[in-house]
Order: C-alpha cells, then structure tokens, then sequence
C-alpha cells in the first residue's frame, strides 16, 4: 500500500492533531516532544548526507533511532534519564507514523523495543526547617522587586508548586479572601487547589496592589522587572539568587537549590508534621502515591523517631512482666475465643 503523505505533512499532523488536540498536552510536554524529533531529524538527514528536506520514511530506521540515542550519551553528553525521555517521545511517533503509513509498522515495532537503560532516581534534595527560615530572614525588605521575590519565594513554599505552575499563574487563580486559597493548572492538564497561609495571601495582596494588577484577572502574577510574566529561568535564576548560601540537606553543592528543591522541602516538612500522605498527594498533584511516598525515606527524623517506637526495652521493668494489655480487652479475647 502506497502513502501518498509526506514526512513533513506527518510531522505536522503529529503535532497539531495527535498530540495538541487528541492528547491535550501542555506546552511545555510539546516543546519537549518538538526537541526531541528536531534533533532525530536532522542526525539522520546528517547521517545520510542530504538536506532535511529530502528525507525518505525508509531512512527513518530502529537502527538510526539507537544511534541517535547512543550519541546523545557519547557525543551530546546527556544524562541516560535525557535518553530515555528522547526514546520514549520517539515511540510515541513512529506509533503515530505506523499508523498512517502502514509500511512504518515494523520499524515502529523494532522501536518499541529497544529498551530504556535503568537509571537512579534523582536526588531528593531540600531544606531543613532552619534552612527555610534563614533564607525568608536573609531576603531584602527595601527595593523595587523585594516584595516580589519575598512573595514568590513564600508561594512556592507554602504550595510545593511546580515551577511551571507557578510562571503560568494568573491573577483570576487566586481566592485572596477567608479562607485564603490558590488554582494550580498542573501536569496532564488538571486542576488542584491549595490552601495559602495568612502571610501568603498578604504578601500577594500586596504585591497585587503594588503592581495595579489586581483587577486584571487574566494578568501573570509574578512579572519580570520588564512588565512580562516571569519565565521558568527567570524563577530559577531567582531562587538561585537568594539560595546561593544553603546547602541542601542531602549534602548536595549549594548551587543546586532550585524551585523544585523548596517543592521537596514542603513535601518533606508536611510529612515531617504528620500530614497524612494522601493529603499530601492531593496537595503537590502527584499522580500516584508512590511519589509522595519516596519522602518518608529520605528525612532523617522520621527514621529516627519510627525506630525509637519499636526500641526494645534495656531494663526489665514491671510493665514488661506485667499481664499483657490485650488480655484486659473483652472483646478482643471474645473475638480471639470465637476463631
């Protein structure tokens, strides 16, 4: 069966139709998808010795493909998690392709196979409690972004939320009044909402104010010294900024304190204050519980404390050789007696 589609057609209907329209995936998954095939493109293009323009489907190969990822790693240097987000994008469009060009399906099939290398997970780097508080206490109170930064820096405390939540903000998200609370737009295309701290609602209001921003409901709320919404870099280099002094609890190098550090440190405080972890989930909009899960083995205290629960005791005591609580229940030796 011929095609009569061209490579480019494809791409475009990749793109637009399959997975902006029928996926609904958020801008920034796209530009990640965009990258990913951009760069495929044109190493096989390079490989064969012609233009872009000129690629054939059958130069678009399971062969090209683990080249292309193998340079990654060797040529690009990227992380074996960057390879593995590059396959897994690369699958999604070679599935696309065979199912528009039936000829593709058995290199969509040979794709589909090559494996993703294991990989650790990344560090869980965060504050300490102290660390929060040095870092609030170190801000600057006088200048033209010290309100700002001071609100910004409470925000993604007080929420856990994702960089990219937050530079997509807008004024008409926020419920500044009693009690006070925020709309998160996160990861596939859902909605949560977060409660805020006194102290947020009113470093917000006043940044509102501040900015004659707060009727313009469709207005980011963290703007750029320039007027425009602040961009995720420029909340990176921000938070940089004023972290530059801490260290993360981990023992990671200071300069790694990023937004999504303050977002584990919530995460961890919150369990660290015997929030319960699916209140927890609900709260940072992790798909499953066995993200929110990781924090209770990476804080230190949490550790310490569950094992002083079950420390066998040193001394013998006359509790220890006591008549066991259980036999004091009726109805548990009711229960027992009935089995």
């Amino acid at each position: 069966m011929k095609t009569t589609s061209t490579l480019g057609a494809l791409v475009r209907s990749f793109f637009e139709d399959h997975l902006r329209c029928q996926k609904g995936l958020s801008a920034a998954t796209l530009a990640s998808y965009r990258d990913a095939l951009r760069l495929f493109l044109v190493f096989v293009a390079t490989d064969c010795g012609h233009r872009l323009s000129r690629l054939a489907f059958a130069e678009l190969t399971a062969e090209h493909v683990s080249r292309f990822l193998n340079s990654l790693e060797i040529e690009r240097h990227n992380h074996v998690r960057t390879r593995n987000q590059r396959l897994s994008a690369l699958r999604t469009f070679f599935e696309y392709l065979a199912s528009r060009v039936p000829e593709m399906l058995a290199e969509a099939e040979r794709v589909a196979a090559i494996p993703s290398k294991r990989v650790a997970p990344p560090a869980t780097g965060y504050l300490e409690r102290d660390q929060v508080q040095a870092l609030f206490a170190g801000l600057p109170r006088k200048g033209p972004l010290s309100l700002r930064d001071r609100a910004l820096l409470l925000f993604l405390y007080n929420t856990g939320a994702r960089v990219q939540e937050v530079a997509e903000l807008k004024v008409a998200n926020l419920e500044l009044d009693d009690p006070p609370r925020v709309h998160l737009h996160g990861k596939g295309d859902k909605w949560r909402v977060c409660p805020l701290w006194a102290d947020t609602a009113e470093l917000l209001r006043s940044l509102l104010t501040q900015r004659g921003i707060g009727d313009q409901r469709e207005r980011p709320v963290f703007l750029s010294h320039h007027g425009q919404a602040l961009t995720r870099f420029g909340i990176y280099k921000l938070v940089r900024r004023h972290t530059r002094h801490l260290a993360l609890a981990t023992g990671a190098d200071a300069h790694h304190v990023s937004p999504h550090s303050l977002r584990h440190s919530t995460a961890v405080h919150l369990l660290e204050s015997g929030v319960e972890p699916n209140a927890i989930r609900a709260w940072l909009g992790h798909v499953s519980l066995e993200t929110t899960n990781r924090y209770a083995e990476i804080t230190l205290r949490m550790k310490v404390e569950a094992l002083k629960q079950c420390e066998p005791p040193t001394q013998a005591s006359e509790r220890s050789h006591g008549r066991p609580v259980w036999r004091d229940d009726a109805d548990l030796l009711s229960w027992l007696s009935s089995l």
